[in-house]
């Protein structure tokens, strides 16, 4: 797993080739076997291809202009160009699985302290579930990429998933048409504090 997590890249470049079903649910079944927090298991999928990636990802195209005009997320504005760039990698990657969380809270709602402690728990586990799932496509020979930028149309996706939950991520998912460089990573020295 150690040649998984080493060569794991986020790909923003995808060729035009289908990837099949069965390789899909094996990136899901890997998801699904997250460790969570209380074994809430806090994910449910909606993997997308064809028209219905279509249909999704016109919904995320509308939420970012209505992002523009009303915005959810006034402090991150620099960031919606971003957006904008990712919804553009989301069309070119042959499937996209949208993550939403069942158990999840609605973001804007002021949240008790035992309810703030629920939902970090359970954006752990949704993180170890997305990680899952990255390093099964690596292990397939897949590119695939990890995408938080469809908060800015928070409201638009959530409208198309329907009633599965909270928007939690989504992930491209394809053949690779770039091969990008490993990121500089922080040495270990700077990051463990070892007590006796």
């Amino acid at each position: 797993m150690l040649h998984e997590i080493m060569t794991r890249r986020s790909v923003r470049a995808y060729l035009p080739k289908p990837v099949s079903r069965a390789d899909i649910e094996l990136v899901l079944q890997a998801g699904a076997l997250a460790p969570s927090s209380k074994n809430r298991q806090p994910w449910h999928f909606t993997a997308t291809f064809g028209a219905a990636k279509e249909e999704a990802l016109a919904a995320m195209n509308q939420g970012l202009e209505e992002e523009i005009r009303r915005p959810l997320l006034p402090e991150s504005a620099q960031y919606l160009g971003g957006a904008k760039r990712t919804l553009a990698i989301m069309r070119q990657a042959p499937a996209v699985i949208f993550v939403t969380n069942p158990l999840g809270l609605d973001p804007r709602q002021i949240l008790t302290t035992d309810q703030r402690i629920f939902e970090l728990c359970n954006a752990q586990s949704l993180g170890a579930c997305l990680e899952n799932m990255t390093l099964q496509a690596t292990a397939l020979g897949l590119g695939s990429l990890w995408i938080c930028d469809v908060y800015f149309a928070y409201d638009a996706l959530c409208g198309w998933l329907g009633s599965q939950g909270t928007l939690a991520a989504a992930m491209a998912l394809g053949y690779a048409a770039e091969t990008p460089p490993s990121r500089p990573r922080k040495p270990l020295a700077e990051l463990v504090e070892w007590k006796e």
